[in-house]
This record gives structure tokens, sequence and C-alpha cells, in this order.
């Protein structure tokens, strides 16, 4: 092979679309892309080539809590985290059970609505407080893991089984080895086959204040069935998480310190002072009383009383001169920069400029509906993917047949049938009109078109249950007949307008 052929890293040679080795073009041939050359622009890129998992806890326990301490002081930290939790989660992500048997799906969702504020072992929380507590707790420390724990009867809940959330440092990223066969990576237990099978959890938080009797150095092992771990497994093979914040907290930093020193700033511009010097060998005059005409003694006669007041005239003595600070003021490109700063912030955190500052200064209806219509896609997709599939779904699986072996749900040939009564749709909070006439005009052509179905624009528009609507209207239609009453919103007896077109069989009706 020629000497001018160029040799790759892996010893073979570059060749051509038609086969030939690629020849040496002077001493050296440019990389194929840029960014991977090894040039002297490149000499201080750092990029490290660990597993998923490695960079993932490579550094953990420091970006965890500088993550935390940044929501604690920074109000755009907060903001921006405050409003993936609100918008993830809002009221509730709730079930609606889809059961064969009309009758179950009725009893399991009452039953379940009597059990959400008992979840909490604790008492602070509902169900749903606590998905609000757990995304909160996966989007600042990485992760967040929800226990399953089994209660006794005699405990008196509705359904024997509560929900505990617990932060990512119980189950320490440092914990590697052996248990039997099994291999244990960062906390996490694997079989051979490589399924979770349990979690090495601390007894009591590592951080907290050792308290008379309080365990913070011992590891208990919890099978992975009564564990759930919520975290975005961004790469294939990443089991422990990393935080929303990673890739601008250190400029969420800088522009924290930057903002403050410019407060600081003018905190000292304020400070506006005025100076009196005279010549040293000039004679010093006490200034006399205006009202009994003696001299006033000063403290020090070195030192004039003169003082600035509004629409203050005061002559100066023929030996004294005035001269003014000049504090420093905010450079005019402040804004300009802050603003630029806080785009980069938002669109690390996966939150636009907007939503997190509350500034609308520079967008119209039609771009804000572009820019929320891009956040709420990827807000579904973390809803979806990730909370309701490791989440949600999780807790209903614990919890339906939990309900069922107690007794407080009656469900005939479960234990040879569990698909007919295991299946589940969550709903999310519905979404906020962005022009409540035009969204609702919308939604109704294109049920009417038959684009979407009522059952699916109930859910999106309103977060209820097609059925439960349909209950709703019925009892109060049904109200409304038995009291001779027409509402100019009943689509039965007006149109579109609201104009009367048909009347009550029996009576002519009363409006209303």
């Amino acid at each position: 092979m020629s000497r001018s052929a160029y040799i790759g890293q892996n010893g073979q040679p570059f060749v051509s679309a038609a086969g030939a080795p690629l020849k040496r073009v002077g001493q050296s041939m440019p990389a194929p892309y840029e960014a991977g050359g090894q040039g002297r622009r490149m000499r201080g890129w750092f990029a490290p080539g660990g597993g998923p998992t490695g960079i993932a806890v490579g550094n953990a326990g420091s970006l965890r809590n500088r993550s935390r301490a940044q929501y604690r002081n920074d109000p755009y930290a907060k903001a921006g985290i405050n409003r993936l939790v609100s918008n993830i989660v809002g009221t509730g992500i709730k079930p609606r059970s889809m059961a064969q048997s009309k009758e179950f799906q009725s009893a399991a969702q009452t039953l379940w609505a009597k059990w959400a504020p008992e979840s909490d072992p604790e008492g602070q929380l509902s169900i749903y407080g606590q998905q609000m507590q757990a995304v909160n707790t996966w989007l600042q420390g990485a992760e967040c893991f929800i226990r399953i724990r089994p209660r006794r009867p005699s405990d008196g809940l509705t359904v024997p089984m509560q929900v505990q959330v617990m932060e990512p440092e119980m189950c320490p990223v440092n914990h590697n080895g052996r248990y039997g066969g099994n291999r244990i990576r960062a906390g996490i237990e694997f079989d051979p086959i490589g399924r979770r099978a349990a979690y090495w959890f601390y007894r009591s938080h590592p951080g907290e204040v050792s308290w008379h009797g309080l365990d913070t150095t011992k590891l208990s092992r919890v099978p992975a069935s009564e564990v759930i771990h919520l975290y975005d497994p961004i790469r294939p093979g990443q089991i422990r998480g990393v935080v929303q914040m990673a890739p601008v907290l250190l400029r969420m930093h800088g522009v924290d310190k930057f903002d403050d020193a410019t407060l600081l700033r003018q905190q000292i511009a304020n400070l506006f002072a005025a100076f009196v010097t005279r010549r040293a060998d000039a004679d010093v005059v006490d200034p006399e009383d205006p009202i009994t005409g003696q001299p006033v003694e000063s403290p020090d006669a070195a030192v004039s009383d003169l003082a600035l007041e509004p629409g203050l005239i005061n002559e100066l003595g023929e030996e004294e001169d005035i001269k003014f600070s000049s504090p420093p003021g905010v450079d005019s490109t402040y804004s300009d920069f802050l603003r630029q700063q806080l785009l980069a912030v938002a669109a690390g955190m996966e939150v636009p400029y907007e939503v997190l500052t509350g500034d609308f200064s520079q967008i119209n209806d039609r771009t804000a509906r572009v820019l929320l219509n891009e956040f709420r896609r990827r807000v579904q997709q973390m809803q979806q993917h990730i909370v309701i599939h490791q989440l949600c779904r999780r807790i209903w699986d614990a919890w339906l047949p939990r309900a069922i072996v107690s007794g407080a749900l009656d469900a005939p040939g479960y234990a040879a049938a569990p698909s007919d009564y295991e299946a589940v749709k969550w709903i999310p909070q519905a979404w906020a009109y962005i022009n409540p006439v035009q969204d609702v005009q919308a939604q109704k052509d294109a049920v009417r078109s038959g684009f979407k179905t009522r059952a699916s624009s109930i859910a999106e528009t309103t977060g209820e249950d097609v059925d439960d609507v349909d209950s709703e209207n019925a009892a109060q239609n049904e109200q409304v007949d038995a009291l001779g009453l027409v509402y100019d919103t009943d689509a039965r007896h007006t149109d579109n307008n609201g104009k009367r077109v048909t009347d009550l069989p029996g009576n002519q009706g009363t409006a209303a």
C-alpha cells in the first residue's frame, strides 16, 4: 500500500466512492467531520466516551445538590421546574377503569376516589399530590423512587395499600457488587437475564440529621415488585437518571451572579454624594443661627454642614468648591444580554422562554399558539412515556388486585380472567383554551366531520370521561324536563343561536 494513502484510526485506509485509497494532501488530511478532528480548536474540548450509566452516576451527587440549591435560590430555576410539574401533572392524572363490566367500572372509580386521600403514609397528600411530589423530585433530583407499602386489614384503609415517595439518595449510586447469583449496579439488583430483581435502600435518608435511633448507614433489600423507579432513560441501558437542569446549571449560576452584581451596582449608584473642599489655609467661619444670630459651634470645624435638599439654593464660601460623585449605572445592553441568557436557560429546561419568565411582550397570539403547541407535545411525551407508564400504571397494577382480594371490589371470575378487569385509561388534566370560541368550534367541527369522537374530544378539552359527562347530562335533562324548563343551551329544544324550536311534550314549557 502506498505511504501516501490516508490511514484511519482503525488501521484501514479511507477510500473514495470508487474504492481507491484516498491520498494525503500535504502532511495531513482533514477529519471527515470537523467536530471529530483533533486540531488546535478541539484541544480543549473534553468529550468522555463513558457508558450511559457511568455518565449518569459519575457526578450524580454534585449535580443533584446543585440542582436543588438552584431551585431553592434562583427564581427562574424554581419557575421552570414548577411550570413543568404543573403542566405534566396539573391537578392529577386520573384513572378510568376500562373493564368489560360497566358495574365494575363504576365500583372501581368510586373505590379509587375513596382511597386516593389515604395513599400517603404521612397523611399529608392525596395520590394526586404524591404524583406532583414525585415528578418534582424527579425533575430536581434526576429520579424518584416510589415504594408500594402493603398494609394490614386492621389498619382501617379503604384498600390495604399505601404509596411512599422517596428521594434518589435513598438508593446509593455507589453500591455495587453481587447478591447470590445477581449483580448489583448503582444500587439496583439485576437477575442473570437483566431484569430488575431488587433495590437497595437506606433505612433513613443519608443526608438527614442523625437523631437518636435513626439509622442512616444500613441498607435494606426491597423486591423490585414493590418499587417504582421514575426517571427519563435518555440512552439505552441507562439505569439511573440525570437532573433536568444539567445542561444549564452552570449558565444559570453565572447568570444569577451577574444579575446579583448588577443589582448591587444599582444600589451603589443610588448612593449619590457631594464633596465640599476648601483650601487648607482658608479661614473657617462658624455658621450663625438665623434666629439668635449667635455662632453655631460645629463638632469639627473642618467639616461643612452643607446638606442637599430639593430646590435648595446655597452659596459656598470664597475658598470652597463642590464636586459630585459619578456612580456606575446599568449597561444599556443589560436587558438584551439577560434575555439571551434566559432563552438558553429555557431551551435547556425544555420550557418556553415566555412560560419561564412570564414575558409575553415580544409575541402575539399566533406565535403563542405555536410555541405552546410545541411545549405541550413534549409534555405529552413525558406524561405518556414516563409518568403514566412508569408511575401511574404500576400503582393501578398494585392497587386493583389488593382491592379485589380484600373484598373491597367484587370481581367474579377475576382469578381465571384478570384481563377482563385490569384495563385502565389514564386521563391527564385538560389543556386550557387559548382562544375559547375558536377552540370549541374546532372541536365541534372535528367531531361532526368524524375526525375524532366525542369521547376523545371530551377527554382532550375537559379531562373528563364521556360516560360521566353523558350521565350528568341525562340527569340534568331529566331534572329540567320535570320542572318544565328550557335553557338556551339545551340542544334538544333550541338551535345554535339559543332560539326555541320545540316544546316539551304535554305543555308549552317555560323559557329560562
